[in-house]
């Protein structure tokens, strides 16, 4: 049975951190809510815990969750052949809205899905998720949506989706909390040369460029003259 916990009370929130660290322990999924959209969380070591999160979305492996972590240094643990200039990247933009591609480490035992031996990481920039995070580890992490349908802006948006197949909802408001349109992170590949935007979102090409200059835009070719930088999709399904 599921159980929401209203986090903006802070003896709820203790109780819905313990509740959801219990159920990530326990190979279950909870809703968390992340500085962009509310996401499905489920332990990132776990391939029970990542196909129930596939299935609850109606997702499957050829479409791998990213993965949070709760600090920088994470990074290292997660991912090998990272290039210099995708930790400056990371040092500007986590916490915040950038998630960025890397080859993984691996040694790990886990399976997010068909990955082709890379991994998505971002820290997100909401004090709720990191204090999770900082319990738990590394969470595989989707927006908590139904494949197809709008992102969850609310936990009692994402159980209207996700319903009895998410153990825990951690609610905190809506989310962004400035009551705008959820912004899905920017993606970036790490694992190319030079690294591209592989999705347009929170972090705005102009802003990855004043700190790595030659990072490409999504269909742009190596010395091609950049084209003007198209607006952000204003909401994620990811």
């Amino acid at each position: 049975m599921s159980t929401s916990y209203d986090c903006t009370n802070p003896e709820e929130l203790s109780e819905g951190l313990a509740a959801a660290q219990q159920a990530i322990a326990a190979k279950a999924c909870i809703v968390l809510p992340t500085d962009t959209v509310y996401g499905i969380g489920a332990d990132a070591f776990s391939p029970q815990a990542v196909a129930t999160l596939l299935a609850a979305k109606g997702r499957g492996r050829s479409m791998p969750p990213p993965v949070l972590i709760p600090r920088l240094q994470t990074m290292d643990g997660l991912a090998t052949d990272i290039p210099e200039d995708a930790r400056r990247l990371a040092e500007a933009f986590w916490p915040g809205g950038l998630t960025l591609i890397f080859h993984a480490q691996p040694s790990l035992s886990w399976d997010l899905g068909d990955t082709l031996g890379t991994v998505a990481l971002r820290m997100p920039d909401d004090r709720i998720a990191l204090d999770l995070l900082g319990v738990t580890g590394p969470l595989a992490v989707s927006s908590a949506n139904r494949t197809g349908s709008p992102a969850a802006q609310t936990a009692a948006e994402a159980q209207g989706q996700l319903a009895e197949s998410v153990e825990v909802y951690l609610e905190a408001g809506h989310r962004p909390a400035a009551k705008e349109d959820g912004i899905p992170s920017t993606i970036v590949d790490a694992t190319s040369e030079p690294m591209r935007v592989v999705r347009r979102g929170a972090v705005s090409l102009e802003a990855l460029r004043a700190v790595v200059p030659g990072i490409l835009d999504l269909d742009e070719e190596p010395g091609q003259d950049p084209a003007p930088e198209a607006a952000a999709p204003s909401l994620t399904k990811e």
